[in-house]
């Protein structure tokens, strides 16, 4: 009985990281898309044009390059235009010169003054567990795949991304049985000192909330305290498609009402769902958290896919050493048919755009919009 105990407990402990595992066994460039979209911009453009790549180009991130070094320096993303806005905003109708006027270099240099970070990126030969790490430790959102022979940018490397990628063959793998845990039990999440706003809340006033608290999105509380939307990031960008960033005076419910997407409502849940369901519904409807209520809608906490990304793969990786050998059972796992392509699709979206790049990259088709030397 002792040996078949132990036996059954050494199983438990491999189904246990069997997550951490796989995201070992492959790589980021399994996780690019056969065809996918990149905007890079140089540091020379200028921001306001920048923010509107962003809006044309339905993208929410880019990576900059700077002429002088011939590298990649950082990522333009919509907390760099949150932080213009906030740092910068005076009053309504009072145009923003630093938004208006300003390259993204003179921005680069004026913030970098108070906290400089060099540009975290990763090798699309580096694991996805690699990829994981470096995200939740780093609290980044967003990953530049970089090749470090030709110096490429290949894709931009998300939480979502990842989890979505897990998603698909999480069938073919045996369930961990912390899967079948709820919330509560693995405390899955984030339950205090949350970050919320009310619908009356003034604009600039969020804005600075998710400068400050560092947060991606702030639950809109009602004042009985029941959850009625949600702002988050994302949401800012409609300020720069609808140029309407000169009056931050406005209410967050009106900034609301100008959503580019349809909204189908706040995505909650409970504490005593089990991650297994939680992951399936946060996949499912594509969204970056979800908002923990108690049955009376009541705000009770935030679950995030970094939260979720820790509990599946970097807690058992911490409780337990990786070994590549003394597996218990054998992982089928589906193969991926990828149509491969011996060159890179490149497309400008102007014709005053200057083409950044279409050098042949380990055979995948990336599609490079580039915003290089404008005036």
């Amino acid at each position: 009985p002792s040996m078949l105990c132990s036996m059954t407990k050494a199983v438990e402990e491999s189904e246990r990281d069997i997550y951490m595992r796989f995201m070992k066994c492959h790589k980021c460039y399994d996780i690019i898309p056969t065809s996918s979209k990149l905007v890079v911009f140089d540091t020379t453009l200028q921001v306001k044009k920048a923010f509107f790549a962003l809006v044309a180009n339905g993208v929410r991130a880019a990576p900059l390059w700077e002429s002088k070094k011939q590298s990649f320096v950082g990522m333009l993303t919509i907390t760099d235009f949150i932080n213009i806005l906030t740092r910068y905003y005076k009053s309504p109708m009072v145009q923003i010169y630093e938004l208006e006027e300003h390259k993204i270099e003179t921005w680069r240099e004026l913030y970098l003054q108070e906290t400089f970070k060099p540009l975290v990126h990763i090798s699309p030969d580096a694991s996805i567990f690699e990829a994981v790490y470096s995200l939740i430790k780093n609290k980044i959102h967003r990953l530049p795949v970089i090749d470090p022979v030709s110096g490429n940018a290949l894709y931009i490397l998300t939480h979502k991304r990842i989890l979505k990628f897990l998603q698909l063959f999480v069938c073919e793998m045996p369930m961990p049985a912390f899967m079948k845990q709820t919330l509560e039990e693995l405390g899955v999440g984030t339950y205090t000192n949350i970050a919320y706003i009310h619908p009356d809340t003034p604009l600039i006033t969020a804005l600075s909330v998710f400068t400050h608290r560092r947060v991606s999105a702030l639950p809109v509380v009602d004042h009985h305290g029941k959850v009625v939307d949600i702002y988050s990031k994302f949401d800012v960008i409609n300020l720069a498609a609808e140029k309407t960033y000169n009056n931050l005076d406005v209410t967050v419910t009106q900034a609301l009402r100008h959503r580019s997407q349809y909204f189908e409502g706040v995505m909650k849940c409970n504490k005593l769902k089990t991650l297994e369901t939680i992951m399936d519904r946060i996949v499912k409807a594509e969204v970056h958290r979800l908002v923990v209520v108690d049955d009376e809608s009541h705000i009770v906490g935030i679950v995030s896919l970094s939260d979720i990304l820790q509990a599946l793969v970097l807690t058992p990786a911490g409780k337990r050493t990786f070994c590549k050998f003394g597996l218990y059972f054998i992982v089928l796992i589906k193969l991926l048919q990828i149509n491969m392509s011996h060159k890179h699709e490149v497309s400008t979206c102007r014709s005053d755009y200057s083409i950044y790049s279409n050098t042949d990259t380990q055979n995948k088709k990336i599609k490079i919009i580039s915003y290089i030397f404008i005036i």
